[in-house]
């Protein structure tokens, strides 16, 4: 087995660094009112924020990567998860993973158990704004909200967006860059602005049926 480089020793003691740090951020979590499985591995500091009355739980093993350099693409930004309005809820199950992405959820989010999500992703079930008297804008979150579902062993590509009301189905994949408006049906992908469906072929999986494991791309 060949040796590790320099940089991959530093590399490795930085990791260390980081996961050593993790217990803490689960802390704080935590203390805001997510609730935290077992497991669950923080790199680096998320920005999470629990509106009183709403639920965010994180399952089993989840893998939070907000830290620029854990990801291979890099992490432009930390993890933002945040319910918006009381009742809301954020479910990350077990298994699951993300890497710089937002997930703001005014009435609900919810990740199946393996779907990983991206590095600069971004889950967002509520316009955040609308319209108010001739030029203004109003900031009422949960005003025409619809709920986003991912199913379970799902992908969705980095810098992709999925917009409210859709649900994504087992096994689906979300391309890179991609703007989901609409409903994807298990085992399709999802691809370009808009995004256009196509069915995944049947030797997709085939070769490695457990090729989404926990962890971030």
């Amino acid at each position: 087995m060949p040796k590790r480089s320099w940089s991959e020793h530093a590399g490795f003691l930085v990791n260390q660094w980081r996961l050593a740090w993790s217990g803490w951020w689960a802390l704080e979590a935590r203390l805001k009112g997510a609730q935290v499985g077992r497991g669950v591995v923080f790199l680096g500091r998320p920005l999470i924020s629990v509106a009183r009355g709403s639920r965010l739980h994180l399952g089993n093993e989840v893998k939070i990567h907000s830290a620029l350099r854990a990801n291979p693409l890099g992490c432009f930004q930390p993890c933002v998860l945040r319910t918006l309005c009381p009742d809301a809820e954020l479910i990350m199950e077990a298994h699951s993973g993300i890497s710089g992405c937002v997930l703001c959820a005014a009435k609900s989010i919810h990740i199946g158990e393996g779907t990983i999500i991206g590095s600069g992703a971004l889950l967002m079930d509520t316009d955040l704004h609308h319209p108010t008297g001739q030029w203004g804008w109003g900031g009422e979150p949960g005003r025409g909200a619809r709920p986003i579902q991912v199913g379970r062993g799902a992908f969705i590509g980095a810098r992709a967006m999925v917009l409210k009301g859709v649900v994504i189905g087992d096994r689906a994949v979300v391309g890179a860059g991609a703007v989901v408006t609409k409903s994807v049906p298990p085992r399709h992908f999802a691809v370009g602005n808009p995004a256009r469906i196509i069915p995944i072929p049947e030797d997709y999986f085939a070769a490695k049926p457990d090729a989404v494991q926990s962890g971030t791309t």
